[in-house]
């Protein structure tokens, strides 16, 4: 399965659990869900720092999916300030990853991706299309964030291109951040009790923002493919 589609089916599990303890105990486990939000939240600027740092470590050294603290962090600060936090840390990681592969990391990094075949032979393409495979890279479902940030970091691109697509593939991340929050209301309205009404709202919320997200790649692959 790919790996995106693995970490947002992750995410909706995780989800559709709580969702179902809910039900089933009344509104004691949406109230203990809610609190581990709040005392992070209640860490102020310090947990602003503290979640930055761990999304800039996910980036680079790539031990969680990014997508997934994205998701986190739309659950934990809502989509502005969440998708503000997460975006910082994906570019901190995206280009301390790209400098680590043009400089004394260099060897080791080659044998790490002399391992991927798909890797040693992009070179050129990456030189001729630039940012916007840059782009196609970033938003693929089977391109790991950190390992396709040292690939280019080996590739002849320029630090112009990289930002640039990186940066354009931003929107993506946009839509894990809105899934957390929705995924939020959801558990909240649980229970505070509004109706289900309010909970088939956020249901269908929730229905769209994946349905875009998993046809997000289609549509830019489609939108940045370069003839011959």
């Amino acid at each position: 399965m790919k790996a995106r589609l693995i970490t947002i089916a992750a995410g909706f599990a995780i989800l559709a659990a709580a969702l179902a303890l809910s039900l089933a105990g009344g509104t004691t486990w949406a109230a203990r869900i809610l609190g581990w939000l709040d005392r992070l939240r209640a860490l102020g600027v310090l947990g602003w720092v503290i979640f930055v740092l761990l999304q800039t470590l996910v980036a680079l050294i790539g031990f969680l999916p990014a997508s997934l603290l994205g998701l986190a962090a739309g659950a934990v600060y809502g989509v502005a300030l969440g998708f503000g936090l997460s975006s910082i840390g994906v570019l901190l990681g995206a280009g301390a990853a790209f400098s680590l592969a043009r400089s004394a990391l260099r060897p080791a990094i080659v044998r790490l991706v002399a391992r991927r075949d798909g890797l040693r032979r992009f070179d050129t393409a990456i030189m001729r299309d630039g940012w916007r495979l840059v782009l196609l890279l970033r938003v693929s479902p089977v391109m790991p964030f950190s390992i396709t940030s040292f690939a280019l970091g080996l590739s002849g691109i320029g630090w112009r291109d990289y930002a640039l697509g990186t940066l354009a593939s931003l929107p993506a991340l946009a839509l894990y951040v809105t899934l957390g929050t929705l995924g939020v209301q959801g558990i909240t309205a649980l229970r505070t009790g509004p109706g289900w009404v309010h909970l088939v709202l956020i249901g269908a919320g929730l229905a769209a923002t994946l349905g875009l997200t998993l046809r997000i790649g289609q549509l830019v692959a489609r939108a940045v493919r370069v003839p011959g």
